[in-house]
C-alpha cells in the first residue's frame, strides 16, 4: 500500500468521530473523496456521499463504512472537577481503569462545539492496595470509574460541558509484520477501503453505473446512517465493509466462530443476510482479481450496516465484506495491512464487471 494511503488511513483513525459526533472525519473524508467523485453530498443525519457517475445505465453500487467509533460522553462533573461518564456505543467497562483519553472541551474559554478543545484525562479507580480482596474479582462498573483532567471544580465546570464527547487516548501504529493498532479501525477502515475502491475505479475509466461511496454515521448505537442513507439513495446493489473478528489468538474457540485468520484475506459472509448471487460473484471477483479471502457463516442478521441495507424499502441486494480483526472494542484494535489492500482489489474487480444482465434474485 502506497505511503501516502497509509497516512489517511492514520490521519482518519486519529480524528474524533464518537458516535453521533462524527463531522471532523466526515470532512477528513470529503477532502479526500473530491478529488474523484462527480458529486460529494452530506445528510442531515452527518452521512457522506461521495458518486461516481456511470458511463452507461448500468446498476447503481453503494458501498458503506461507517465513521463513528466508540467513545464516552459527559454525565456529570463533581466539585472536585472528576467527570462521570457513558458509553457511546460498545464500551468494555474491564478495559477502561487506568486508561488515558480525549476530551473535546466545548465550554468556556474553549473554541466551542465548532473548534472544541482537546482535554487530556485519564480513567481513575482505586489502586490494588486499597480495593478489599473480593471487590478485586468483580469488573467495576462505568457508573463507579471517574475521569481526572487534572483540573479544579471549578475549571472542569466552566471548560467543560455535560454532553461533550471523547475518545481512547491513543492512535496509530504499525507493528509486527505488517501488523497495525489503532483505535476506531472499527469501522473507519471501512470507509477507508470504500474511498481506495472509488478511486480504482475512476482510473479504470470508471463503471457502468454509478458507484457510491457512504460513509455512514451511528451504526455503533442502531445501524441509524445506513437505514437512512439506503433510504435516501436507493442504490441498487449495497456493499458493506466492515471489521470481522479474527480468530487467531489464544482463548477463542474456533469450532465456535470459524477460523478466521489476519493475513489471510478479507472475510465475504454467507448467510441470510447476504444475497447469494451477490456472494457468488465476489468470490469470482477475488479469485480473477487473485486476492486472497475466507469465508463466514453468517446465521442471521449480522449487526452490522448491512442488516440495516438489506431491508431498506422493498429490500437491497446485500452483501459484507469485513477485515480480520483482534481486540475489537479496544483502544488496541489490531488488523493486517495487506487485508486492505486485497479487499480494495476484489471489491475494485467486482464493480468492473458489474453490468445490468445479472439477475440477483435467489434460486438454486
Amino acid at each position: 500500500m502506497k505511503k501516502a494511503d497509509i497516512q489517511f488511513l492514520q490521519e482518519l483513525c486519529e480524528t474524533p468521530s464518537p458516535t453521533g459526533y462524527e463531522w471532523p472525519a466526515a470532512e477528513l473524508l470529503r477532502k479526500r473523496l473530491k478529488k474523484t467523485a462527480d458529486t460529494i453530498e452530506t445528510s442531515v443525519m452527518g452521512s457522506v456521499h461521495a458518486t461516481l457517475k456511470g458511463t452507461e445505465n448500468g446498476p447503481s453500487v453503494m458501498i458503506a463504512g461507517h465513521i463513528d467509533e466508540i467513545g464516552l460522553i459527559v454525565k456529570y462533573i463533581d466539585d472536585n472537577g472528576f467527570v462521570y461518564f457513558d458509553a457511546l456505543g460498545g464500551v468494555d467497562a474491564a478495559i477502561l481503569p487506568g486508561i488515558r483519553v480525549n476530551l473535546y472541551a466545548t465550554g468556556k474559554g474553549t473554541g466551542g462545539a465548532k473548534d472544541p478543545t482537546k482535554l487530556r484525562g485519564l480513567i481513575g479507580r482505586k489502586p490494588i492496595h486499597l480495593i478489599e480482596a473480593d471487590e478485586r474479582k468483580n469488573v467495576t462498573p462505568l457508573e463507579k470509574l471517574f475521569i481526572d483532567f487534572g483540573l479544579s471544580g471549578e475549571k472542569a465546570k466552566e471548560m467543560i460541558r455535560i454532553g461533550d464527547c471523547m475518545t481512547f487516548g491513543v492512535g496509530f501504529e504499525q507493528f509486527g509484520d505488517g501488523f497495525a493498532v489503532s483505535r476506531g479501525f472499527d469501522d473507519k477502515m471501512g470507509a477507508f477501503i470504500a474511498t481506495l475502491v472509488l478511486e480504482e475505479v475512476k482510473k479504470a475509466g470508471g463503471a457502468k453505473g454509478d458507484v457510491i461511496v457512504a460513509g455512514t454515521v451511528q451504526e455503533e448505537i442502531g445501524l441509524r446512517g445506513a437505514t437512512t442513507s439506503t433510504f435516501l439513495l436507493d442504490p441498487d446493489i449495497c456493499l458493506c465493509v466492515e471489521v470481522g473478528h479474527a480468530i487467531d489468538y489464544p482463548g477463542v474457540e474456533k469450532s465456535r466462530y470459524g477460523n478466521l485468520v489476519a493475513g489471510k484475506g478479507p472475510i465475504i459472509s454467507r448467510g441470510p443476510n447476504i444475497n447469494p448471487v451477490f456472494f457468488e460473484r465476489l468470490i469470482d471477483a477475488a479469485e480473477a482479481a487473485k486476492a486472497p479471502y475466507q469465508v463466514d457463516a453468517a446465521p442471521r442478521g449480522t449487526g452490522t450496516d448491512a442488516n440495516a441495507m438489506q431491508l431498506t424499502r422493498g429490500g437491497k441486494t446485500t452483501a459484507l465484506i469485513s477485515i480480520p480483526l483482534r481486540y475489537m472494542h479496544t483502544p488496541n484494535e489490531t488488523l493486517k495491512i495487506e487485508d486492505l489492500d486485497s479487499a480494495v482489489k476484489m471489491i475494485t474487480r467486482f464493480i468492473l464487471d458489474l453490468d445490468s444482465e445479472v439477475d440477483w434474485t435467489p434460486g438454486w
